[in-house]
């Protein structure tokens, strides 16, 4: 009888410290050996000394977010988890939203139901506290931390998301006495609205004009503030979906006085620019409204450099899928319509670890270890799924992916979310995933997908090891 159900033999394993040539033996799930010449498995697969590095955790992701009508997420837990597994990654974290005047239990209870028996890949959530009322901030909040919810994300930007400066400090001052991780979207709210006033007033409602009213210093200072209010509260904070050169600036200036501050940022930081918003008469730059928005080919660099020395902590998608030719997407209503209107957010989690392996590793501009930090062994860690999830280590869950290297053309047809668009159409890449296997079972093989819908389970997070120790 086999002792192993799975056997991987001759990977190229690649984890955040290391890269060795070795078998990697899998049985009920989990890694349970790694040497050379492992007895034989129930299954074998050759990995041929390719790289194998651990499952992506992409930990921001929107799916099937509930959202002020008539907009509607493209991607519920199965197409985006579909999505997920084909382009490598095996965990999502993808946010449970308070809308204001709900409790935020009830909204947590409402996204279990729309997760339930669709993912085919593991999940956590993360919580969007959009109403600090007191009973939120002093019971349900406190409850589920201590229940496995253990990272939240704060707006400052949004109608419907924002918070002000006291509303955050109370929120940041719960991630302080419970041990939670706070993650923060940086950008001016009240900048936002007098800039868009004032192009709307002067008829520069195009696609464009989104960019025009989320120039870097609206991103700056909420940076800047968001830093300051963490310092206050003596607290460690996340900020997400990085842009570009005036927040990494601040960022850089936080960390040089000591202060725990975290970073993420995404692919369309890398890949696209404000010239991929369009013209003054063209609408399809709609594709790529997100904010903060794409910048220039100087801040791509500048992004660049952040990944390679350490700046950034995170590299997720920060996918959020509205179909472009949709009444319920980016043309709300079925019609073109002004830059405030439209729903912001791009698709991208199939797409994110090939080009970061391609573009990234492949260039020469990062190492593989600096690849698996970015996208597996840190954000497993910043949200408390750290050691089962992100590595390579005896006790893990057997999340693996095996590359190929070979010349691979990004085209919307070939992806398996549920968004009529990509907005890398048309990239070159050099690799792709040759191979998926989601604790422990193959459920992409280069070629087909094979998930099972609800094989993918619920993880409660423990505590964020990239915090300190909880106090008391």
């Amino acid at each position: 009888m086999p002792e192993f159900d799975l056997v991987v033999r001759n990977a190229q394993a690649t984890t955040a410290s290391d890269s060795f040539l070795c078998d990697i033996a899998v049985r009920g799930g989990r890694i349970v050996q790694l040497g050379l010449d492992l007895a034989p498995g129930a299954r074998e697969i050759d990995a041929a000394g390719r790289a194998v590095t651990p499952g992506g955790v992409d930990a921001h992701c929107h799916l099937d977010q509930p959202m002020e009508g008539p907009a509607r997420m493209a991607d519920d837990f199965a197409t985006g988890t579909r999505s997920a597994a084909c382009g490598g990654t095996t965990t999502v974290i993808p946010f449970a939203a308070q809308m204001k005047g709900q409790s935020l239990r009830a909204a947590v209870e409402d996204y279990h139901r729309r997760a339930e028996g669709k993912a085919h890949v593991d999940y956590a959530f993360h919580l969007i506290v959009s109403d600090p009322t007191p009973k939120v901030l002093k019971e349900e909040l406190p409850a589920l931390i201590r229940e496995g919810y253990t990272s939240f994300k704060i707006y400052m930007t949004y109608d419907d998301l924002k918070l002000d400066d006291g509303q955050i400090l109370d929120v940041l001052d719960v991630a302080r006495e419970h041990g939670a991780m706070a993650m923060v979207h940086a950008e001016n709210a009240d900048c936002i609205e007098w800039l868009t006033k004032r192009l709307e007033a002067s008829g520069r409602t195009a696609p464009r004009y989104h960019a025009h009213a989320r120039p870097m210093l609206v991103e700056r200072e909420a940076t800047h503030r968001a830093i300051a209010l963490s310092q206050l509260v003596d607290v460690p904070i996340l900020v997400v979906h990085v842009s570009g050169k005036e927040a990494v600036e601040q960022i850089r200036w936080a960390r040089g006085l000591g202060l725990k501050v975290f970073a993420e940022t995404c692919p369309q930081y890398l890949f696209l620019t404000a010239e991929d918003l369009g013209t003054d008469d063209s609408y399809g730059g709609a594709r790529c409204v997100c904010s903060p928005p794409p910048r220039d080919r100087a801040n791509q660099e500048v992004i660049w450099d952040g990944l390679a020395d350490g700046l950034f902590t995170v590299f997720s998608s920060d996918h959020a899928p509205f179909n472009f030719d949709d009444p319920a997407g980016k043309k709300p209503g079925g019609e073109e319509v002004p830059f405030q209107h439209i729903p912001n957010g791009i698709p991208g989690l199939e797409t994110r670890m090939a080009l970061l392996w391609s573009e990234g590793v492949l260039a020469g501009r990062i190492t593989p270890q600096k690849f698996v930090e970015l996208t597996a062994t840190n954000p497993a860690k910043a949200y408390g799924l750290h050691p089962r999830k992100g590595t390579i280590a005896v006790g893990a869950d057997a999340d693996l992916v095996i590359w190929d290297e070979r010349e691979t053309v990004i085209r919307n047809a070939m992806l398996h979310h549920a968004v009529d668009y990509t907005p890398y159409e048309g990239m070159r890449l050099a690799a792709w995933p040759g191979m998926t296997l989601a604790r422990g079972e193959v459920v992409w093989d280069g070629s087909r997908f094979s998930g099972k819908a609800g094989a993918g389970r619920f993880l409660p997070c423990g505590a964020p090891s990239l915090l300190p120790k909880k106090r008391g």
